[in-house]
């Protein structure tokens, strides 16, 4: 199980600092939608330099033009980058395409679906990564609920979870058994990234 850092709502300064104090712990560093927005590819390509070893991934929440957007990560550096599940299939179906070119991955964001039938067309399609999401609006009215696992129940996906979960939470997820957690603000915001982000590492090995 892997532990995956999401920097998001964050300065360039802060997201290159909580990656250094926190590179012995986390497995994976995921650059938000927010950032992207904000720095564009640029970031995504200094992370690269500066963290030649780690998986990257760009949360791109791609919804259309996906083959020209996957280019844009990959060749910024990325090894993963997200789609949206509720995008058409051709849209999933080309970002899979480029990545298989560039020898690189896409993750299927599965943010406000909750259809069974949708999931076997993503499985039928040739997805093999989604992410279970919870989005932060909606993490208003509560953070990640294990139910949500239903959704991948008899389907071969490798599995990441994202959508609030701190120190409290981590151990009813770590119980389902995902192939990665994703962190953000619970890391991102504390005052001591580091010891947050190897807390939750040591639950995750001893669970």
């Amino acid at each position: 199980m892997k532990l995956q850092l999401a920097l998001d709502r964050l300065t360039r300064e802060e997201c290159l600092q909580i990656v250094k104090e926190t590179e012995k712990e986390i497995d994976i560093i995921e650059v938000g939608t927010g950032v992207i927005k904000e720095y564009g590819m640029s970031i995504v390509r200094e992370i690269r330099k500066l963290f030649p070893n780690k998986t990257i991934v760009t949360d791109m929440k791609t919804c259309d033009a996906g083959g020209h957007e996957a280019k844009q990560a990959f060749e910024a550096g990325a090894d993963i980058t997200t789609v949206m599940a509720f995008s058409s299939d051709l849209t999933i179906t080309d970002t899979m395409k480029i990545a298989k070119q560039y020898k690189k991955r896409v993750m299927v964001d599965l943010l406000e679906v909750t259809s069974k039938k949708r999931m076997k067309e993503l499985h039928e399609l040739g997805v093999d990564l989604v992410s279970l999401h919870v989005g932060k609006d909606k993490q208003k009215e509560g953070t990640f609920n294990t139910e949500l696992f239903s959704l991948v129940e008899d389907l071969e996906f490798e599995v990441a979870v994202a959508g609030g979960i701190n120190l409290q939470s981590l151990s009813e997820i770590v119980e389902e058994k995902p192939d990665v957690v994703i962190i953000g603000s619970a890391i991102t915001k504390t005052e001591n990234p580091s010891e947050t982000a190897a807390k939750m590492k040591e639950m995750i090995h001893a669970l």
